[in-house]
């Protein structure tokens, strides 16, 4: 399985490139290209005050198709060939490969397939390991026969990362824990518009609050908070998601199951999906991936901040000599 995120990093003031890279993901997810993502998705977020990224997300069943793509595809090929040294923006990605005993995923409706599950062949069913601490462990195969530690500490950098005009490449760990988890009220109206947004909206920006506010202590690698789109000139959708980067799948499970912020989330969902039903217009969902040596992050000219570079295990230049 394959997840791979592709982004331009706008800095403010600059000229903007957001058309061009739209252009440039649009055509890359060609329906006559037969290496095209199995699903692919535009996403916009706000890293901190001064930039903003606008988002590709693709994703693959299988990685050989995928490799393919990100060799001979428009963006794929833009990101390669971007210079550190003379562009006015930043780029980033990060490209998860795990094989499927390493991912899970859970929806609270099966209205809409979301991420993953948005891929061809993949089918959405029913489950009863869900509803407690730990179901997501239990949902992963690869938990039957191994533990999921981490195979390693990640202590945060104690300088920035002079990653201004520079390519660099960072590599984690084995068993590092990346999930993300979706929120969808387009349809909401009355007062399941207004529960959604005046209580567990802001429950869940609670949440995320305090795992940014607390990185060290949680394990909290990275996290963004992402809101769909579709063009540039439409409004941004009633959908977001959050991109989170994890130490270790026990340390998202110990925030999960041990911390206020999540109990009011969590609580207040499970209470509005017994209320309402088949009739509940929001849907949740996640999905959760323990990482393998297979996978790649790159950022060029970004921010300091960006991403994991002030987690990452080890950081390399990369240039073109």
């Amino acid at each position: 399985m394959v997840s791979d995120y592709i982004a331009v990093q706008i800095h403010d003031g600059a000229e903007s490139p957001a058309e061009h890279f739209i252009r440039l993901a649009e055509s890359s997810a060609d329906a006559t290209d037969s290496n095209r993502p199995d699903a692919f998705e535009i996403l916009s977020t706000a890293d901190r005050g001064e930039f903003w990224d606008l988002i590709f997300v693709g994703y693959w069943t299988d990685p050989t198709r995928h490799a393919r793509w990100s060799e001979g595809s428009a963006l794929g090929r833009w990101f390669r060939d971007l210079d550190p040294e003379t562009i006015d923006y930043g780029a980033w990605r990060e490209c998860i490969v795990v094989p499927a005993s390493r991912v899970e995923t859970v929806y609270s409706s099966p209205e809409r397939e979301f991420g993953l599950a948005a891929c061809a062949g993949i089918e959405l069913e029913s489950t009863t390991t869900n509803g407690y601490f730990g179901a997501a462990r239990d949902r992963m195969p690869i938990s039957a026969i191994d533990t999921l530690e981490p195979s390693t500490d990640y202590p945060r950098r104690p300088r920035p990362v002079p990653s201004a005009r520079r390519r660099v490449r960072a590599e984690l760990g084995a068993n590092v824990c990346a999930i993300r988890s979706g929120q969808y009220w387009e349809s909401a109206t009355g007062e399941q518009l207004e529960d959604y947004e005046s209580v567990l909206e802001p429950r869940l920006l609670s949440g995320m609050k305090h795992l940014t506010d607390n990185q060290d202590a949680t394990g909290t690698l990275s996290l963004r908070i992402l809101r769909s789109t579709g063009t540039l000139d439409a409004p941004p959708r009633r959908e977001t998601s959050v991109v989170g980067y994890f130490r270790s799948l026990d340390d998202l499970e110990t925030w999960a199951a041990g911390h206020p912020t999540h109990h009011a989330i969590h609580r207040h969902a499970i209470e509005k999906n017994r209320q309402y039903g088949d009739s509940r217009t929001v849907t949740t969902w996640h999905e959760v991936f323990v990482l393998s040596d297979a996978h790649h992050f790159e950022y060029v000219n970004c921010d300091p901040a960006t991403g994991v570079l002030p987690y990452a295990r080890r950081l390399w230049t990369i240039s073109d000599d």
